[in-house]
């Protein structure tokens, strides 16, 4: 009855590693929470710092805009002060020489700031007519120029950045394409003639 009694060893050694077992899983199941929780609270930190970006950002996309639109405007102010003080000594200008100097002094100048902020002029007077930079208002004739070619501006086109922000606007050549039958009826003739000239050769050879 003793001998019954006693338990297995295999018996014992199957729960030690039962009671193993379930502690791994009790560690682990606590480091996974651990961890869950860490990171629980760097996603509510970055749903924080989302929200108040969303709040800040449109601040500062105005506050970014209005700080561009000051410093467009004091680049222009001296400009304006020239324009005035040009247009107050017109009256006086003895010589419209003098005041057309002054006024193109302030227009260059007014030029100048457009360059520093990136802005050109677009080619138009003389060059190919380029739909992309160029928008024909009219057409006329001239013989003497090549055929989409600018005769003419009657507004200035401009760049930012590269980027057309107004196209030229301009007087483009057409020259007219001579008729086809009026062609075929040169090439007609041109060809009679050279026929009746081999005709009188012959002749003539014949006859000597």
């Amino acid at each position: 009855m003793e001998h019954e009694k006693k338990e297995n060893p295999k018996t014992e050694d199957s729960q030690k590693a039962t009671k193993g077992e379930l502690e791994e899983l009790r560690r682990t199941i606590e480091s996974l929470r651990q961890e869950n929780g860490e990171l629980l609270g760097k996603l509510q930190r970055v749903s924080a710092d989302y929200a108040n970006y969303q709040k800040r950002a449109p601040r500062q996309i105005a506050d970014t805009i209005g700080y561009e639109k000051e410093r467009i405007i004091r680049t222009l102010l001296p400009v304006l002060d020239n324009f005035e003080h040009t247009l107050g000594h017109a009256q006086s200008a003895e010589d419209i020489d003098v005041l057309v100097k002054g006024i193109r002094i302030v227009y260059d100048q007014l030029f100048d700031v457009l360059k520093s902020h990136n802005v050109e002029q677009i080619e138009a007077l003389g060059e190919k007519f380029d739909p992309a930079v160029h928008q024909a208002m009219t057409r006329q004739t001239d013989p003497g120029k090549e055929d989409d070619t600018v005769l003419e501006e009657f507004q200035k086109g401009y760049k930012l950045n590269g980027r057309v922000i107004r196209p030229s606007k301009v007087i483009v050549n057409k020259l007219e394409a001579e008729p086809q039958g009026r062609q075929q009826d040169e090439d007609s003739s041109d060809q009679v003639t050279e026929e009746r000239q081999t005709a009188d050769e012959c002749r003539t050879t014949d006859e000597e």
